[in-house]
């Protein structure tokens, strides 16, 4: 069950903008690093690719740490359009479990809102593979802050 009763943001975000923004705050982050494409980005849901090449362990299976890498960016991306202007998001507690191995091609992280408060925000990812299969699924809580003055 989502609850998003409590919505700080005050009217529409431009997303585009804002991963723009984002992006260009770091142009080396993990995001860019690890090649991770964001197809659709709300503060309820997003939608992200990452290939498994170049984000595998020594025996060629996509690392775990790598799903959850894409698991956290997703729920921090959408906690901080949540958040909306003058607030940040940051990341206080990740739980993955990992169901299956990804050898190849891409793997998809969906983050569905669990809650969306004034203080947290908590993210179920589901990562899959190709074929649709589960490769893991984590939960994320970030916390909602001001931003310090400024950033």
């Amino acid at each position: 069950m989502t609850d998003t009763t409590n919505t700080p943001t005050s009217g529409p975000i431009d997303t585009q903008a804002f991963l723009d923004a984002l992006t260009a705050m770091n142009p080396n982050s993990l995001l860019q690093r690890m090649q991770i494409e964001v197809l659709e980005a709300s503060p309820e849901r997003l939608v992200a690719r990452m290939p498994v090449e170049g984000n595998t362990q020594p025996y060629g299976l996509l690392h775990g740490g790598a799903s959850v890498v894409l698991a956290e960016t997703l729920g921090s991306i959408g906690s901080a359009l949540h958040a909306g202007p003058n607030r940040i998001a940051v990341g206080t507690d990740i739980n993955a479990t990992h169901h299956r191995a990804a050898r190849s091609g891409f793997v998809t992280g969906t983050a569905t809102a669990l809650s969306l408060g004034n203080t947290l925000a908590s993210y179920e990812i589901v990562v899959t593979d190709d074929q649709d299969r589960r490769v893991c699924t984590a939960r994320l809580t970030c916390l909602i802050r001001d931003a310090a003055p400024g950033a």
